[in-house]
């Protein structure tokens, strides 16, 4: 079971089979969202009556300590911190747009890109810190 954590305060976002966030929409409305654990799975749960729309950025804060999860790679990009069974330890980036799937898991050394839309952050984009693992 892989660990997920804010790369800030270092708390602990998992809770069973969801990460938790808070979020704020274009409106700076807040709300939790629960995002699933498996790269690639994009499955999330939100109260019905928090809405934004497809193609918004969502900008995710971490739920204990508040701080903003926006990485410094790209401003649509947000980061969080994992360690799988193992207790290795990966960097993971994933798209604050609404309806974007891509996600990115760093150990370093490599990159595994996950979604549909992954190909949108190319090294090309998302500058020099992240060139060095392509």
């Amino acid at each position: 079971m892989n660990d997920f954590m804010c790369p800030k305060c270092k708390g602990h976002l998992r809770v069973g089979d969801h990460i938790i966030f808070k979020i704020k929409n274009d409106r700076k409305e807040t709300g939790l969202i629960l995002l699933s654990p498996q790269i690639g799975n994009y499955s999330s749960i939100k109260h019905p009556s928090f809405e934004f729309g497809q193609g918004e950025l969502v900008d995710f804060y971490c739920p204990l300590c508040s701080a903003s999860l926006k990485s410094d790679i790209h401003k649509n990009l947000a980061l969080v911190l994992m360690k799988d069974q193992e207790g290795k330890g990966f960097a993971v980036y994933f798209s604050q747009v609404a309806g974007e799937h891509s996600t990115y898991e760093v150990d370093g050394d490599s990159v595994r890109a996950a979604g549909e839309d992954a190909g949108l952050y190319t090294y090309f984009k998302i500058g020099e810190k992240f060139k060095k693992y392509f």
